[in-house]
């Protein structure tokens, strides 16, 4: 087993037991996405600690676009949970990069890559992507590069 999956399942425990709501709500979420995920497929499989972290990514993700919507509706008290359940996912995230350190790969991708021009974007993210999986959103990078090549 992971060592991520062990350390939700401990940290899931402990939250029981402190009678933390939110973050057991949240953890028994997660664990719950990512044995879906370990299903999914034609068989079952044991998720590595980079899956398992994909899968919180995109959880993180869900949480932060329904806060949005809920912000946007006027649902104050619901925006703040999908909030508060986004921030005990990110404890489990590596840390996220800056714009500036994501600008920084971006250029060292550019220059790997000898892009120029707004159509050269699928070529610089094909580099980029494995090196900010999970430490940076594709939309903000996305962003940043095309910045970049039409500047």
């Amino acid at each position: 087993m992971s060592t991520l999956k062990d350390k939700l399942k401990a940290d899931l425990t402990a939250a029981m037991k402190g009678r933390d709501e939110v973050r057991t709500r949240t953890i028994r979420m997660a664990l719950a996405a990512v044995n879906v995920e370990e299903v999914a497929g034609k068989e079952a499989r044991e998720l590595s600690d980079d899956e398992i972290v994909k899968v919180l990514t995109k959880e993180a993700k869900k949480r932060r676009e329904a806060a949005e919507a809920f912000s946007g509706a006027g649902r104050a008290e619901q925006a703040q949970a999908e909030l508060d359940e986004q921030a005990v996912l990110e404890e489990y995230l590596p840390a996220q990069l800056s714009d500036d350190e994501i600008a920084g790969l971006v250029d060292e991708a550019i220059a790997e890559t000898g892009a120029s021009g707004p159509k050269a974007m699928g070529q610089v993210m094909k580099v980029l992507n494995p090196k900010v999986a999970g430490r940076a959103e594709g939309g903000r990078v996305a962003q940043i590069v095309r910045a970049r090549l039409s500047a």
